[in-house]
């Protein structure tokens, strides 16, 4: 009697890792989808809106999570981590290590826990912009829908939440588990970071709150973010009249990042058009060292490039501090010649985007000199843990990831 197919594994529920999720298990193959958090959609749901149709991310989400509802040849596994992995008879055995499930699969999302709980920790989908209670729905459009509690954050001797539970749903006992599994083939879609804004302090990273990465300019702009959808300087909570973009900061550099991350300029572009949709009496001023916008995406340069009140300067920041209740750049404008100063009262530094090597490591993957994982027979990579890119290459790459993991395989089947 032949025996069943082994199943593929996807490391990484982010755009890239549900698709290529959905792309094997639509082609007929079963599918064990293994994400950390708590939730699917990654980096994708902390965006304000995609390129360059500039719509929510969330209704493309929502047609995925429909596609994994209905589909039964996919489970999900959330809230795990793969811990041990070695090759058998071609294939791979992983051990799979589940995070304490204290609330459990019987929550409803009615949130009769949170008003009650005392605790607030710092909010991780707003990237601790925000406090949120230590129970709670991730964010709004969390699939699976169900709470989360940060049982460190909890008072000692604290059960408020589970009394007010009236599903029982809640297991403040609860413990870390273990399983094994025999796969065919693995997908590696374990996306990426935004290079840390502390490691570059003489850009004011870490020094000045109104100082900003490019993911947290996303939160800003978006409802569900800290400030529900208000541009605002972190410092006073006001409206800012002048916004700087600081382009390639830390990346192609060989202090920091080596290569470009390929999405920075276009990102930047995009944040341009919050800021004056939102805020249409602003100045804002992009400070690049190469516009970088291949194919139709030229289209959007020079739309933000002709409208009143923005100004793209070629230049490369070098130092910025505070002046006042402002901020003061020092930089080379190239076209001028010359060394200039420039004031801002918000600057969004447009950080890279950084592999989670770490992440690949239980796989001994073959890691590239910047750190993006290296495909070999039966290991595919799939999205930014590939090389950097948008949203829409990464859908593309984990289709044909997806696509390599089926005919893997169906060889060690």
């Amino acid at each position: 009697m032949t025996a069943a197919p082994r199943p593929l594994l996807v490391v990484g529920g982010g755009i890239a890792g549900v698709t290529a999720a959905l792309e094997a298990a639509e082609a007929g193959r079963d599918v064990v989808l293994v994400e950390r958090d708590a939730c699917i959609g990654g980096r994708v749901l902390r965006n304000h809106h995609y390129f360059p149709k500039l719509c929510p991310p969330t209704c493309g989400m929502e047609i995925n999570t429909r596609r994994l509802e209905r589909n039964r040849r996919v489970r999900v596994l959330t809230g795990a981590r793969v811990t041990a992995c070695r090759e058998d008879g071609g294939g791979y055995e992983v051990t799979i290590t589940h995070a304490p499930a204290y609330v459990t699969e019987r929550c409803t999302a009615c949130g009769a826990c949170t008003p009650v709980c005392p605790a607030k920790v710092k909010d991780p989908f707003n990237l601790g912009m925000a406090e949120v209670p230590a129970i709670r729905l991730p964010h709004p459009h969390a699939w699976p829908k169900r709470f989360v509690l940060d049982r460190a954050a909890c008072p000692d001797g604290c059960h408020a939440c589970r009394d007010a539970c009236t599903y029982e749903a809640i297991d403040l006992a609860a413990v870390e588990r273990t399983e094994t599994l025999a796969v065919g083939a693995v997908v590696l879609a374990t996306g990426w970071d935004p290079y840390p804004l502390e490691r570059l302090p003489e850009l004011g990273g870490g020094r000045s709150p109104d100082v900003i990465s490019n993911v947290q300019m996303e939160r800003l702009a978006a409802p569900a973010g800290p400030t529900g959808g208000k541009i605002l300087r972190p410092s006073d909570a006001q409206p800012p009249r002048r916004v700087a973009f600081v382009q390639c900061a830390g990346s192609r550099d060989v202090n920091h990042l080596a290569y470009c991350s390929a999405v920075c300029c276009l990102a930047s572009l995009k944040q341009a058009i919050y800021v004056k949709e939102q805020l249409p009496d602003a100045e804002v001023t992009i400070y690049y060292i190469d516009r970088r916008a291949p194919g139709r995406n030229e289209e959007m340069l020079t739309r933000v490039a002709a409208m009143d009140g923005v100004r793209l300067v070629k230049g490369k920041v070098a130092k910025v501090e505070p002046n006042g209740a402002a901020l003061a750049l020092r930089l080379e404008d190239v076209d001028a010649g010359r060394i200039v100063r420039a004031e801002a009262d918000l600057v969004v530094l447009a950080t890279g985007m950084v592999p989670r090597s770490q992440d690949t490591s239980v796989f001994a993957t073959v890691i590239d000199e910047d750190g993006f994982a290296v495909e070999r027979p039966g290991l595919a990579v799939a999205g930014v843990a590939h090389r950097p890119e948008d949203v829409a290459a990464s859908v593309r790459d984990a289709t044909g990831a997806a696509a390599r993991a089926c005919i893997a395989a169906g060889r060690s089947a």
